[in-house]
């Protein structure tokens, strides 16, 4: 498994966590071990500009997924694919003012960002209320378990 991580922003992120998480919920959803994962961290602009041009949404957002081979969570019984996941665009910025609003700290608000992007990267999505449930109950089954096994 590959994760590359990029902190282009002038914020400091934990980016031990950030590939603790990643790599967890890779494993969990059953994805072949030799998938590769791209995580950016950047400031306002630079996420303002890529939500205007690929969401057609002014000012920055949270979090964007760029998906690449469009894989799919795995099976217990079925055939592993590799290939690349692609890319979660995280603006720190964002994940501050939206950690403070929740009352939790940024490294959380980032951590359910990238879970969140990850979920989107295999095809999980939030469009319809049925899609919603499903997929906001998993990414909260998943930064519980990563939670639980950091601390114990």
């Amino acid at each position: 498994m590959t994760i590359e991580i990029n902190n282009e922003s002038e914020i400091e992120v934990d980016l031990k966590s950030t590939r603790e998480l990643a790599s967890y919920v890779i494993e969990q959803l059953k994805l072949h071990p030799m998938v590769d994962l791209g995580i950016i961290f950047v400031n306002e602009k630079p996420m303002t500009d890529l939500h205007i041009q690929w969401m057609d949404e002014p000012g920055p957002t949270d979090v964007l997924s760029f998906p690449m081979d469009e894989l799919r969570p795995g099976a217990d019984d079925g055939p592993l694919v590799e290939g690349v996941l692609g890319d979660v665009v995280i603006c720190p910025q964002v994940a501050r003012l939206q950690a403070e609003a929740a009352g939790h700290s940024m490294m959380e608000e980032v951590h359910l960002l990238l879970t969140h992007g990850i979920l989107h990267l295999v095809g999980f999505d939030h469009a319809e209320p049925d899609e919603e449930r499903e997929m906001f109950k998993l990414q909260k089954s998943l930064l519980e378990g990563f939670g639980s096994g950091r601390n114990s």
